[in-house]
């Protein structure tokens, strides 16, 4: 494999090919074939959900740009269904725009304080509704293309360590919350210091991006890559047990030593790779403690040869560990 192109900064977090996803949360069928009759020719993706209960679950999942939520729903009304997304910080940002038949005053304030940025009135003008659907749709692609340039690095494209430290934060939660498995692995070229000193600042920038390619080409779109810091990167696997993620981290691991470099062809490049993971729910656990069980392992890879991926345990009492600096 050769050194690839550079990645541009904010290119691999949002895919401005793919279409927005919609969710449409309504108890009514003729609504459904209404509303997917109307907007088949926007350039959405349009799901449905025919409860609440549904539609959260569905839009925790897809996290769709905008929701058109119903209002009149039995067992569970479009104003619950709204604190309730509102309340989760996995869909809080998501645009939503209420559709109801009632026209009351009071209802579209309510609708508006609870965190809804429309709302329109049944039945549908559908002229209008696309309307408001695009603006919204423009506003969001807006907003994300904003978060991005706030949290992308901008040498390798990936997340920064603001965004690092924000999605560690919301992981943990959601694993205390639900259960879910949850790994973290840092990783280290391996001397890097020496790319830098011994071919130059560009050498040492094509190594950092071409290794963000990999990593990024090697991850699903649910795990999260960022720039930790120099030459060093994180990357949160949501949903994944270590021994699955280690399978991950031994992957990369091995498209970066497979690497022939332009600069420098004589002159591998490894990786090393401390690895900490909840299997199922880890309660009370910080983002501290789980990033110490992490760099933990990623000081043993390093002191016992490099070039490997070493498991720890995010649970295991403090004590100082090493700077890596020392270990090169």
């Amino acid at each position: 494999m050769q050194v690839g192109a550079v990645v541009k900064p904010g290119t691999l977090l949002v895919d401005s090919n793919s279409k927005p996803v919609v969710l449409l949360i309504d108890d009514s069928a003729d609504v459904h074939r209404l509303v997917r009759t109307r907007l088949r020719y926007e350039a959405i993706e349009l799901v449905t959900a025919f409860s609440g209960v549904e539609g959260i679950a569905i839009a925790r999942e897809k996290q769709p740009w905008t929701i058109l939520l119903d209002l009149d729903m039995p067992e569970m009304d479009g104003f619950s269904v709204l604190r309730e997304l509102k309340a989760a910080s996995d869909t809080t940002s998501i645009a939503v725009i209420v559709l109801s038949g009632i026209s009351e005053s009071q209802d579209k304030v309510t609708a508006f304080d609870l965190g809804a940025i429309d709302y329109v009135t049944k039945p549908f003008d559908f002229a209008e509704l696309r309307a408001r659907l695009r603006s919204s749709l423009r506003m969001q692609r807006l907003m994300k293309m904003l978060a991005e340039r706030a949290e992308v690095d901008g040498l390798t494209g990936l997340g920064n360590r603001p965004q690092f430290d924000r999605r560690l934060r919301q992981e943990l939660s959601e694993n205390a919350r639900y259960g879910h498995p949850l790994s973290l692995a840092l990783m280290d070229l391996d001397h890097f210091k020496s790319i830098n000193d011994t071919y130059g600042h560009p050498a040492g920038d094509e190594v950092l991006q071409e290794f963000a390619k990999i990593v990024f080409g090697s991850i699903r779109s649910t795990d999260i890559a960022c720039r930790y810091g120099g030459e060093e990167f994180a990357l949160i696997m949501p949903n994944t047990a270590p021994d699955d993620a280690r399978a991950v981290c031994d992957r990369i691991r091995a498209a970066v030593a497979a690497v022939k470099w332009a600069r420098h062809p004589e002159r591998p490049i490894t990786v090393s790779m401390g690895l900490s993971g909840l299997a199922g729910p880890g309660p009370g656990l910080t983002a501290e403690a789980f990033i110490e069980g992490s760099d933990r392992a990623l000081y043993t890879a390093k002191r016992s040869g490099r070039n490997q991926v070493v498991v720890g345990n995010p649970a295991t009492p403090g004590g100082s560990t090493p700077p890596l600096a020392k270990a090169g």
